[in-house]
């Protein structure tokens, strides 16, 4: 028998501590070689580490939310045999994916024995559900989201319903760790050091209504639908030629203001592990096809921890749309180092005056807001006054000026 001692790895981009999220095991426990172990987190990704030997585990370091630095005990194992070799002690997982603060998204290794995503692991423990008795639809048999909630409605279908009215007591403590952790500090620190100027206007989206499913009608069968979002990229394309102070990013470090030419569309996506931002990139060079494809296929992969880090960073300026969820205003939270965010609420059919007579309309309102540093009220109104131009008649969207 002898101790194996394996340490911190160096997850990279000059990290030099990671966070505990959770362990899969605990001391006592017998694992095998690849079992995943822990769930880390840099300010960057989450990484699920995979024992690097089989044996009886003698030692962990660090509860959920601690900070351990890299090269540091992680874990120790008893093994049999002679120890492996010491480089081993310090290999890094290799992730999957990689994103971009303050897009999150959570990595899997692939020679996990259970594939499935840390926010299902993580769901299926509070759940009581063993996930080797899951069955996976998804690829390579992974347990997706669905998989597991099937079970779970399952098990919830069978046991007894709580008494109606039955007084509740008691309290939960969640710690504030992982993704959350990081979602907190970006917000925190962008409400922080942002100046944010607000400003929310209603839209008459009735004509696009109309173009919308008009287009939608001549799709092919099984065909995914158009939704207002690529009309609204494809008109903020237009818009930004003459407003890019609106298509920038600060970099504070050289107090820089940085300019595109090229307009990087983020897409604030909801996920089950938090907020991400995949990137539709040269939106300018896209047809309203091709962006509809491209938003579809970029928000599944988010939800689905199959974006690339290249496909979650680099926008340089964000649209977020709580859908039917919209509500009459937002005020949305400005993706930093970017200048501009613009928040799309739901439309809904209103009575407005129309030429002096009282008209249904279809009206959305659009929520924004802008560093005011660096961009002046004054310029912030009048973009979005040019927006509106465009989404009310939407055949501007696709005339050249």
């Amino acid at each position: 028998m002898s101790r194996f001692v394996f340490k911190m790895p160096d997850l990279g981009e000059g990290t030099v501590s990671a966070e505990v999220v959770e362990w899969k095991v605990k001391v006592g426990d017998t694992v095998t070689e690849d079992q995943i172990i822990a769930e880390v987190m840099t300010d960057k990704a989450a990484v699920e580490i995979p024992a690097p030997v089989s044996g009886r585990v003698l030692a962990i370091t660090g509860q959920p939310g601690d900070m351990v630095p890299v090269g540091s005990e992680l874990i120790a194992f008893e093994t049999s045999g002679s120890a492996p070799p010491a480089a081993a002690a310090a290999a890094t997982p290799e992730p999957a994916t990689a994103p971009a603060a303050p897009a999150l998204v959570a990595m899997t290794a692939s020679s996990a024995r259970v594939m499935a995503s840390p926010a299902t692991r993580r769901k299926a423990h509070a759940a009581g559900v063993d996930l080797t008795t899951v069955s996976g639809s998804g690829p390579g048999g992974r347990i997706s989201a669905q998989d597991l909630e099937a079970v779970i409605s399952g098990k919830a279908g069978a046991a007894a319903r709580p008494a109606i009215r039955a007084q509740r007591d008691g309290t939960e403590e969640i710690k504030i760790i992982g993704v959350r952790r990081v979602i907190a500090q970006r917000m925190g620190e962008a409400k922080r050091n942002i100046p944010h100027f607000a400003y929310v206007e209603e839209v008459d989206v009735t004509e696009l209504e109309a173009l919308r499913q008009h287009l939608n009608a001549r799709l092919p069968r099984g065909a995914a639908s158009l939704t207002y979002l690529p009309f609204l990229i494809a008109a903020l394309v237009r818009v930004l030629e003459r407003h890019p102070q609106c298509n920038a990013v600060h970099d504070s470090e050289r107090n820089l203001i940085i300019r595109h030419r090229a307009v990087h569309v983020g897409i604030a996506t909801q996920t089950p592990d938090g907020l991400k931002v995949p990137v539709v990139r040269h939106a300018e060079a896209r047809s309203l096809a091709e962006l509809a494809t491209e938003v579809r296929r970029l928000s599944e992969a988010a939800r689905s921890n199959k974006a690339t880090r290249e496909e979650l960073t680099g926008s340089t300026i964000t649209v977020t749309s709580l859908g039917k969820l919209g509500g009459i205003a937002s005020t949305p939270v400005i993706n930093a180092p970017e200048v501009a965010i613009i928040g799309v609420n739901k439309a809904v059919e209103r009575p407005v005056v129309v030429g002096g007579a009282i008209a249904v309309r279809r009206m959305m309102n659009l929520s924004s807001s802008f560093d005011h540093r660096f961009v002046d009220g004054f310029d912030a109104a009048a973009m979005i006054q040019a927006l509106k131009e465009r989404l009310e008649h939407p055949a501007t969207i696709f005339l050249q000026d």
